[in-house]
């Protein structure tokens, strides 16, 4: 069994390794190399679209269970309060994809740079309409915002000021859509649309043994309800300046 051998250094090896060991010290001291983020001191500078904790207008909502319809998590929860829905979001479920966001629109759902919410239990995490109004109650430790910078390598940057979590974001473009009716004849009186109208535009009544519905433009709010339960093609979705 050999053993292995202790290097011979002299005093003046054992001199330049001390020596290139105090310039890489004082090298990160004066200039770190690392990229780490010593978070809650530090917070990361996120992006304006960051998707994190979603907040709610329930003023620009128009009750069109678009948010609940597109959620692949089944997160999306619809609320009765006073007679119209609103979303609730379950974030045991949630994926952060933010498709409710997306497809909203009338720009209800607003993204926040908040991603670290803590909840008691599972329960609590169902997070109900009134309670998205207002954001969470926040307590920041952070001083400064790191930002990640990739150019020839990967360096990052510190800025002495803090991150703001609720960016202004533009809402999408309204485009006014309202229902028609295009197959009139379809219809087999079944008062569905009728009936899952949140803004009460659709009525009927019996004219000559035979169902009529009436639509109220000035009511509808284009949120599709009626056209997305109509199985008979009796409805449709167009841009109310006809255009």
């Amino acid at each position: 069994m050999r053993r292995v051998s202790v290097p011979d250094y002299k005093p003046k090896d054992h001199l330049v390794q001390h020596v290139k060991a105090i310039k890489v010290a004082l090298k990160e001291a004066i200039s770190p190399g690392t990229a780490t983020c010593s978070y809650p001191r530090e917070r990361r500078l996120m992006p304006d679209c960051f998707r994190g904790y979603i907040l709610f207008d329930p003023e620009l909502c128009i009750s069109c269970f678009s948010c609940a319809f597109i959620c692949p998590a089944n997160a999306v929860k619809m609320k009765d309060l006073d007679g119209r829905y609103y979303p609730a979001i379950d974030y045991a479920k949630c994926i952060f994809c933010h498709f409710c966001i997306d497809s909203c629109p009338e720009g209800a759902l607003r993204q926040t740079k908040i991603h670290d919410v803590a909840y008691k239990d599972l329960d609590r995490m169902l997070t109900l309409p009134e309670e998205m109004v207002e954001p969470p109650e926040i307590l920041r430790e952070d001083s400064a915002t790191v930002e990640y910078l990739i150019e020839d390598d990967l360096r990052i940057k510190r800025k002495r000021k803090k991150d703001d979590l609720f960016p202004d974001v533009p809402r999408p473009p309204r485009i006014e859509l309202v229902s028609f009716l295009v197959n009139p004849e379809n219809c087999l009186g079944c008062r569905i649309c009728e009936e899952i109208c949140p803004q009460g535009a659709i009525s009927s009544d019996i004219e000559d043994g035979k169902m009529k519905l009436r639509l109220d433009e000035d009511k509808c709010t284009g949120c599709g309800l009626c056209v997305r339960e109509c199985r008979m093609d009796v409805l449709r979705l167009g841009r109310r300046d006809g255009k």
